[in-house]
């Protein structure tokens, strides 16, 4: 029989990456979502053959986690609060830590065999601003509301290495570090990653911040977790998942440049840094900002390419993709 794997936050746009890769790989999928009726949406967004059932879970309770990880052999473990939507303005850090806590008890006491945690490159900021960042790299952030993110999820990657480290006999663990997440748009339901190629291209951003991403493709982040999910030399580790670095004034030249017309409303003009300095005493998007205005960050994956022989696709097939997938969608 083949093994079972259970996808949390599985409603997700990265979620729905990795349960179309894992059913590929002839996994049996369970996914969780906070209420059953999202189930028929996630199977069309998924769209792929295979055995895909699902659970119904909540990061903020316990009911449902010991049910949802009962039989499972592996758990990847991608749910987690972002600061948007219901989140918006909200606390992130008690979420974010207290369901990373649920989700490994649940598998521990199931007796699967290892959880692959959905981190982020937040957690990997380094002191010096610019400097560069492997998996060595901890952040260590002021307790800011402009910090709440990356404070968040570098809290809860610490609980979860700190929780798996005080068993014995398992799970094994395995954290993944995504950067900006990129590629094509599975539905109308958009992640905040790519909602920011669609406000470029739509004239929501009239001015380009000063600022910038490494990009990571959707579709080669659900390869990387699924290596780090089944190679015997992954266990114990961190991997950053990470390509090019662009700026947003690169970024939105390479939409004008691949879609010309359909590209018109794609700003040109940089936003000057003291408008969004001052504007941060206002505004929680821009105070988020403020900190990363001119800061290039380098982020390495060479981890995860000698011991995964994962590699990134280049950044502007990622941007194509996504953009594309906009049009088609009509969303832009």
């Amino acid at each position: 029989m083949s093994e079972s794997v259970l996808v949390t936050g599985g409603s997700g746009f990265m979620a729905g990456y990795i349960v179309r890769e894992l059913l590929g790989r002839g996994f049996r999928v369970r996914a969780t979502v906070r209420s059953l009726a999202r189930a028929d949406t996630v199977r069309e967004r998924v769209a792929t053959p295979g055995e895909l059932t699902f659970a119904a879970a909540d990061l903020l309770h316990d009911d449902g986690w010991d049910a949802a990880a009962d039989g499972m052999d592996y758990v990847v473990h991608t749910a987690a609060p972002m600061p948007v939507g219901e989140f918006r303005g909200q606390d992130l850090l008690a979420p974010a830590r207290d369901g990373t806590r649920r989700v490994l008890r649940a598998a521990h006491r199931a007796g699967v065999r290892r959880v692959v945690m959905t981190s982020s490159t937040a957690t990997a900021i380094p002191a010096d601003p610019g400097a560069p960042a492997d998996e060595s790299t901890w952040s260590d952030l002021p307790d800011l509301p402009r910090y709440a993110y990356p404070r968040a999820k570098t809290l809860a990657e610490r609980d979860a290495w700190n929780l798996v480290r005080s068993w014995t006999g398992g799970p094994e663990f395995v954290a993944v570090l995504p950067a900006n997440i990129q590629g094509p748009a599975l539905d109308d339901d958009l992640s905040p990653s790519t909602s920011l190629i669609r406000m470029m291209l739509t004239g929501r951003m009239p001015m380009l911040p000063r600022t910038g991403y490494s990009i990571v493709d959707v579709r080669d982040l659900a390869v990387l977790h699924a290596e780090a999910m089944t190679s015997p030399d992954a266990a114990g580790q961190r991997f950053i998942a990470a390509g090019e670095f662009l700026w947003f004034r690169e970024m939105a030249a390479l939409l004008r440049d691949r879609f010309g017309d359909r590209a018109a409303k794609v700003p040109r003009r940089e936003l000057p840094d003291w408008v969004v300095r001052a504007g941060a005493r206002f505004n929680a998007e821009m105070d988020q900002l403020a900190p990363s205005l001119g800061v290039r960050t380098r982020l390495s994956a060479a981890h995860a390419e000698r011991v995964l022989g994962w590699k990134a696709r280049p950044a502007a097939d990622s941007l194509t993709d996504a953009a594309a997938s906009l049009f088609d969608l009509g969303l832009a």
